[in-house]
């Protein structure tokens, strides 16, 4: 595996879990701040912002099962919810990531981060979180063009969308990003990809897990139970809005409700890290250090 990635000056390890790899990255000393991307990214989507954390402790971004550098997971009905919540806990007890954790998240990290600091929370120091998975949607919410992209998804036309025209980096991640994404990022992005086939099926698995409208049933589960627990939990949070982004204004509503919260907003897409990484960096570093 090349570690020489385009602008990404960091070198992954690896930590064998249940006899498949799981990379990361792991710069500086400290207590520890965990990075959790979403879907159909990787830990490079954190290369402009780890940079401003690395010396304020010990800066850890895994690649989810199937994701960046990490192994696939062969059976069409992995890349759970469960499963990824599986091996990022074993990581966690693996790297000894136990105590005053921050959690720096985006899209579905931040439903894997929320999920383990509900069942955590003596462990948790703060949670900064931008375009996350919070509240339970209907389809309505979304802009039509995404209502009919996200419901084709879920069809049987899904399997052709994203195995085989790989519709989520081409179409989806591309689209989410304000600037235009340079030949050598998008490559980046289409590396763990670059076979049509089951290889991408990590990508579809997570697109077929956000919930709509009561389903997928476990899936709505957790995201009441830990939004029940956001709600009422006292731990620092940092919320980052992107503007335009994608979440709704019911979406907003909810999460200018919690409380202990710092809310800033930058530009950016769905994907903002990609559209302001220096002001996320510069946000979330001026917070960490008032948490000191």
């Amino acid at each position: 595996m090349d570690n020489k990635l385009f602008g990404f000056p960091f070198q992954k390890k690896f930590r064998e879990i249940n006899g498949v790899n799981m990379a990361y990255i792991e710069e500086g000393e400290g207590d520890p701040i965990v990075f959790l991307h979403g879907n159909p990214t990787s830990s490079y989507i954190w290369r402009n912002i780890l940079p401003h954390m690395q010396k304020l402790g010990r800066c850890i971004a895994p690649d989810l099962m199937g994701m960046g550098d990490s192994s696939k997971l062969l059976n069409s009905n992995s890349h759970t919810f469960a499963e990824n919540a599986k091996y990022v806990n074993e990581l966690f007890e693996q790297l000894g990531i136990n105590r005053n954790i921050i959690f720096v998240v985006h899209d579905w990290g931040a439903a894997l981060a929320f999920d383990w600091a509900s069942r955590h929370s003596e462990a948790v120091k703060g949670i900064v979180y931008m375009e996350a998975v919070m509240r339970l949607k209907t389809w309505s919410e979304l802009p039509p063009p995404a209502e009919q992209f996200f419901k084709a998804i879920r069809s049987e036309k899904g399997e052709g969308m994203v195995l085989q025209q790989n519709a989520l980096i081409e179409f989806n991640l591309s689209g989410s990003v304000l600037r235009q994404l340079s030949p050598e990022e998008m490559d980046q992005y289409r590396r763990p990809f670059k076979d049509a086939g089951e290889g991408r099926r990590p990508m579809l698995n997570w697109a077929r897990q956000l919930p709509f409208e009561g389903e997928p049933v476990n899936i709505v589960k957790i995201v009441s139970d830990y939004n029940n627990w956001l709600a009422h939990s006292p731990i620092s949070k940092l919320f980052i809005e992107a503007n335009p982004g994608t979440q709704s204004e019911k979406e907003k509503e909810f999460c200018n409700t919690l409380s202990n919260q710092t809310h800033v907003t930058v530009k950016g897409h769905h994907h903002l890290q990609e559209d302001s990484p220096d002001e996320i960096g510069t946000a979330i570093s001026k917070w960490i250090q008032k948490l000191k």
